[in-house]
């Protein structure tokens, strides 16, 4: 889950890599996943379809059990909001789930009234204020 993320388990990230155009999308589910390499696509293994990528740079160490690399990957179920938007979480978002306009290298993101169901209050609207979950 997103909240259990620690900054420090993402200090090594070099960039992150989009499969696609997070603009309209409220959420992104995001996870810390043991992978072979620093760098590349990784495998996908979950329903739903992987929308982006963490790379790591050149001083990340491997596990020594088992000489993986703990990077971060962002995803969606087919239950999500942006294919379902009147389902299961129209007005909320899932515990892992992040607003990916708040991510960045080494940034683990997180929850806005977007991302959570919601759009801002009309007063916060015109006043061009948008608040962190």
């Amino acid at each position: 889950m997103s909240s259990l993320i620690e900054e420090a388990e993402i200090s090594h990230e070099a960039d992150l890599v989009w499969l696609e155009d997070i603009t309209d999308l409220d959420y992104v589910r995001q996870s810390l996943d043991r992978l072979p390499t620093r760098k590349g696509r990784p495998a996908y293994h979950r329903d739903g379809r992987m929308v982006g990528y963490a790379l790591l740079d050149t001083t990340a160490k491997a596990s020594r059990a088992s000489g993986t690399f703990r990077r971060r990957v962002f995803w969606l179920l087919p239950h999500d909001r942006d294919s379902e938007p009147e389902g299961l979480y129209a007005k909320s978002a899932p515990a892992e789930a992040v607003d990916p306009r708040t991510l960045k290298a080494r940034v683990k993101g997180y929850k806005t009234e977007r991302s959570e169901g919601g759009p801002p209050s009309t007063a916060m609207q015109e006043l061009g204020i948008t608040l962190p979950l």
